[in-house]
């Protein structure tokens, strides 16, 4: 074992890097087909029916050899302001524009500039949530992250009078959270979110909503576009306090582009962009560039809409399969790609998230166990036992025939005991 200089400290791994570590020591990779991962945070990135053609070829102009603005190139933002302005803002007067967006090289940057723009605040967040959040709210020392446990029995619900009450009782000058969560599936939507926006507003308390899952949406009205943001319940994009992240890695299918933005007013863009000029130094230009055509309407809806329809399915198989298996869901995910489930009525040796996990690692199939979710930013909430020790996230990511060959190994795994 390596022996680390003393000027550097242990650095922990995020949940997905961690069970892929594992499995790698194992001989996972990423080209044996052999091997199943339900841990992945990333949807199949092939073709899927009905979406558009995806993009194999990148042209890197003369120009693209110089680095990108920080903020990103002006084209893109207008590209992306004007797609929320037709998406959620339809007949208001306050409209985005594109110096209300900062763009960055991939959504863990995004979330970085945000948090190292933050004052000496309360930071709300919630438990669980999506695993990167934990070094996040630590390494910076400016505000001091404040946990918000949600209940299973309630099926991870917070209302927005839950809202008004933990901003009032705790001095909560900001609130992260992803919507829908990572891992959970929990969807704020609608009237429930319009008023979690204006209380925010009333409250003077910033959203940092990380919507990296927004069009993987599997409610709503029939023939209605299945996406959803805080976007569409802004009174006035430059006063409200809500800042937005997306971008291509989800509800594009493009993971591997990094290029990911962050909507709000215009002052908090400012400081995301002087932010990213000493944390990250912006995005891949040539990328940027041809990020552009990607986001027309037409393409998007089409990219949405195929989406949905192939990951609903899949969402329904996988469930109902690891249902019968013995694994149980305080709820059916109304978005994202992952299946939170519940472990505790299998056999002994299987019946906790990190022991499935070991458990189907020999089976080449890779889980997340359920304690990665409970963020716990410097360690500060004493105890090993995690609230979530018998859950474990189920990715429904990959490809139906991966989900497939998993489902059947981990039913096997559990009838030999």
């Amino acid at each position: 074992m390596s022996v680390l200089p003393h000027a550097f400290r242990p650095v922990p791994r995020t949940g997905v890097i961690y069970v892929t570590t594992e499995a790698t020591k194992l001989g996972f990779t990423t080209k044996d087909t052999d091997w199943c991962n339900l841990g992945q945070g990333q949807p199949e990135t092939g073709e899927i029916p009905g979406a558009p053609k995806r993009v194999t070829e990148v042209s890197i102009a003369l120009d693209d050899q110089d680095y990108a603005p920080i903020a990103g190139l002006p084209e893109l933002r207008d590209a992306i302001a004007d797609l929320y302005n037709r998406l959620y803002r339809k007949g208001m007067k306050s409209q985005y524009s594109a110096e209300n967006v900062c763009v960055s090289g991939g959504g863990r940057a995004a979330l970085t500039r945000a948090a190292a723009s933050l004052g000496h605040i309360n930071l709300g967040h919630f438990i669980p949530d999506y695993t990167a959040y934990e070094e996040l709210l630590d390494i910076f020392k400016a505000f001091t992250p404040i946990p918000i446990l949600l209940e299973p029995e309630r099926g991870y619900s917070f209302t927005a009078d839950d809202l008004r009450r933990e901003i009032m009782g705790r001095g909560l000058s900001a609130v992260l959270l992803s919507n829908p969560c990572n891992p959970t599936g929990k969807l704020v939507e609608g009237e429930d979110l319009a008023r979690w926006v204006s209380i925010a507003r009333e409250l003077d308390c910033t959203l940092l909503l990380d919507e990296f899952y927004s069009h993987y949406i599997y409610r709503g009205r029939p023939g209605a576009l299945p996406v959803e943001s805080a976007a569409r319940y802004v009174e006035d994009v430059d006063k409200d306090p809500v800042l937005i992240v997306d971008g291509f890695t989800k509800n594009w299918r493009y993971p591997g582009w990094r290029v990911t933005w962050s909507i709000g007013p215009k002052s908090v863009v400012e400081s995301l962009a002087s932010a990213g000029s000493f944390l990250d130094g912006g995005g891949s230009k040539p990328l940027q560039r041809a990020a552009v055509p990607l986001l027309e309407e037409s393409h998007v809806v089409k990219e949405t809409m195929a989406i949905q329809s192939l990951f609903r399915e899949k969402r329904d198989k996988m469930l109902s399969r690891l249902e019968r298996i013995g694994v149980r869901f305080d709820r059916v995910p109304d978005g994202t790609f992952y299946g939170w489930g519940n472990v505790a009525a299998l056999p002994d040796g299987m019946n906790d998230g990190m022991t499935f996990f070991r458990k189907a690692l020999e089976q080449k199939v890779i889980t997340v166990p359920g304690e990665f979710f409970d963020v716990n930013p410097g360690k500060r909430r004493h105890g090993r036992a995690s609230r979530f020790r018998q859950y474990v996230r189920f990715s429904f990511g990959p490809a139906w025939e991966s989900l497939d060959k998993a489902l059947g190994r981990i039913d096997d795994m559990v009838k030999k005991g």
